[in-house]
């Protein structure tokens, strides 16, 4: 059975369109909400005598007026990890010394003994440079992709694949943005990762275009894209699901420390698989994408040569 996706790339289209919207709205009117990496704050370790549970230390961080506090398991079922933003920083008293010594009483006194490890803070400074390091590395990343592209196949199949990467990466971002979930470091490591994942599928379907464009005599570019997106989706589908559930695996039980990464992946993965089909080929196709684009250059003969 031969999928029509070209038939259907109107509709994509339409879908698109629509969750880029949706996603640049959620992105103009409510921003992404950064972590502490990237906003500067808090970092907290402590030791308890007994197994504590998360969500017991962050209820008892809010009740002492450090709300949106981050906490996690570090290392063992005993030590946890906090994160303090700066505005529950800013309303603590001295250093983040003493900011540690208040969080570490305020924990001892409801749950009991409590050992401060370690007390560290995030300047905002280093968190806008952070930021701006994030920006460029996207950037660059898309720019050198496209000359890389540029060069394996021809400058339309470089606008395709990089307007799928646009599109996962402003769509994975848009979706912690809509939902206000937290981005810090691993999000933007895994953000570039799904630009690697993207690229790749994309090269492969890129390729087998190619090479149907150029073996086959007969058909329009919309049957030609459309045959060799066929022969390629058994390998995008099992790359994609075995992908996702290693993903699905960490999203469930790898806990709040990775939690963010896998849904940033997840997203992407999903994301990523549909552009490669939809969004750079719908482009080829704009770009009307022909047989003399990617005709090999015929070597002159000996006879002419003078």
């Amino acid at each position: 059975m031969t999928i029509d996706f070209m038939g259907k790339r109107y509709l994509a289209a339409i879908f698109s369109g629509l969750i880029l919207a949706g996603s640049i709205a959620a992105l103009a009117l409510q921003g992404v909400n950064r972590g502490l990496d990237f906003t500067g704050g808090a970092l907290i370790e402590v030791g308890f005598g007994e197994s504590v549970e998360p969500s017991t230390v962050r209820n008892i961080l809010s009740d002492a007026g450090y709300t949106n506090a981050v906490v996690q398991k570090f290392g063992s079922q005993t030590d946890i990890l906090i994160r303090v933003p700066p505005n529950s920083v800013a309303a603590g008293t001295g250093s983040q010394t003493i900011l540690g010594d208040q969080i570490s009483a305020a924990l001892g006194a409801r749950i009991g003994k409590v050992e401060l490890r370690r007390s560290e803070f995030v300047g905002p400074a280093v968190g806008e440079e952070l930021t701006e390091d994030a920006g460029l590395a996207l950037l660059a990343a898309l720019g050198m992709i496209m000359v890389y592209i540029m060069f394996r196949f021809t400058g339309k199949f470089a606008l395709g694949a990089v307007a799928a990467l646009i599109h996962d990466v402003i769509i994975t971002i848009g979706a912690f943005a809509a939902f206000q979930w937290t981005f810090n470091l691993p999000e933007l490591a895994a953000l570039l990762a799904v630009i690697g994942y993207s690229l790749n599928d994309t090269i492969v379907v890129s390729d087998r275009i190619r090479e149907n464009f150029r073996s086959t005599r007969r058909g329009t570019s919309a049957e030609i894209i459309n045959y060799s997106l066929n022969q390629t989706l058994g390998r995008t589908l099992v790359t994609s699901l075995t992908t996702l559930l290693v993903l699905v695996a960490l999203l469930v039980a790898g806990g709040e420390q990775i939690a963010g990464f896998a849904r940033a992946l997840t997203i992407g993965v999903v994301i990523g698989t549909y552009s490669s089909i939809y969004v750079a080929a719908t482009v080829l196709l704009t770009l009307q994408l022909s047989r003399q684009d990617l005709a090999v250059p015929e070597k002159e003969s000996a006879d002419n040569v003078p």
